[in-house]
């Protein structure tokens, strides 16, 4: 079996879902499926890492995407006789000139469903596009039964080409020691109290004023003094955010990191005590699986596709009542031997996730795609 793969996508939106995910489906397959032959679209730097004796590079510029997509990539397709073309983008840059079969990774419909919380343009330009990704793919992948179901719900039609394969947590989110961790950060970032960590984005989607307005309560009433870190480039809504937290007076105890390489974010998560993502929609969401992965306890949503991810190895609360928010932040960080519990749940509930299974999957898409008439 011979797939091409657009992986533009790994340099293009590096430390991004959708970079990470092209980046680690493609290694492991790589790695696990030798007899597959990958011929592999790049653009950037890095490409020495891809090559093998199962693999081909093809450079192409990011300025002239257009003419890849639409000539040269579909001749080099048919001249090379591929099997598959697999657009990990959420099928962005897909050709009607394609010969072979077309596979693309829907992450999620978050335009369709939560409208407001997406840029003018790029919503515009997702939902001219989307209904044609979908009528050309010949097999959709997506990261979680919710993102299918959503899927189905605007596209009933392609009920008989999705495939479902769960995300995972890098190998670098794992269980580190805490004090060193938290000595790194005091080092760097000047925090020395125990802290409430928040990653993830500041789209009004991600629900984080929820979690200000939570802390703001709560905070005189834990045992210790807690600060609450929220991490992410200084980009978005972060300023309506941090003028807000001056607004409930807690300026002092919310503390903006900006961003982080994503080399300590294993560190802060490893030195937080709490792990809180309120977010409002999710296609899968590896901020807390990522937080599991390190054995920290974690309380986010009970909507969207969460649930299939932490399962019982969090608390999962509705992200609209801030008071269950508060109670369960109070509850928590006040209850040493609940956090000990929840970080032994949250371990054992994160090793059902792994880049391996998530690759096999894939390839097991793959085969089925090509099967089908």
């Amino acid at each position: 079996m011979k797939i091409a793969i657009d992986a533009r996508g790994v340099n293009w939106y590096r430390g991004t879902g959708i970079g990470t995910y092209t980046d680690k489906i493609l290694r492991y397959m790589i790695k696990t499926h030798k007899e597959i032959f990958y011929q592999i679209y790049w653009s950037g730097k890095d490409y020495d890492e891809f090559e093998g004796d199962n693999t081909k590079i093809l450079m192409a510029s990011k300025k002239n995407h257009k003419f890849f997509e639409q000539y040269y990539f579909p001749c080099n397709l048919k001249d090379d006789n591929v099997d598959i073309y697999h657009i990990p983008q959420n099928g962005i840059g897909i050709s009607e000139k394609i010969n072979c079969k077309k596979v693309v990774t829907i992450h999620d419909l978050i335009p369709y469903i939560l409208p407001e919380t997406v840029g003018k343009g790029y919503l515009a330009k997702f939902l001219q596009e989307m209904p044609r990704i979908i009528d050309l793919s010949d097999g959709i992948i997506t990261v979680s039964e919710c993102s299918k179901k959503d899927i189905l719900k605007f596209f009933p039609n392609s009920k008989d080409k999705i495939f479902v394969t769960p995300l995972a947590a890098d190998d670098k989110y794992k269980p580190l020691d805490k004090e060193k961790c938290k000595n790194i950060i005091k080092e760097n970032y000047n925090i020395n109290k125990p802290f409430i960590l928040y990653i993830g984005g500041f789209s009004s989607r991600k629900n984080v004023k929820s979690l200000i307005l939570a802390f703001s309560k709560i905070y005189k009433k834990l045992e210790e003094e807690y600060n609450l870190v929220i991490i992410g480039s200084n980009k978005d809504d972060i300023n309506i955010l941090k003028d807000f937290s001056i607004d409930l007076n807690v300026e002092t105890l919310v503390k903006f990191t900006g961003f982080v390489s994503e080399d300590l974010l294993p560190v802060f998560y490893n030195a937080c005590n709490v792990f809180v993502y309120p977010s409002l929609y999710e296609g899968f969401g590896l901020p807390p699986l990522e937080a599991m992965s390190c054995g920290i306890p974690v309380i986010t949503s009970n909507i969207s596709s969460i649930p299939e991810v932490v399962g019982d190895g969090g608390i999962l609360i509705d992200p609209f009542d801030t008071d269950i928010l508060e109670n369960s932040l109070e509850k928590l960080l006040n209850d040493e031997n609940l956090r000990n519990s929840l970080s032994l749940k949250a371990l054992e509930r994160s090793r059902n996730f792994s880049w391996e299974k998530t690759s096999e999957k894939t390839v097991e898409s793959y085969k089925k795609i090509l099967d089908a008439n």
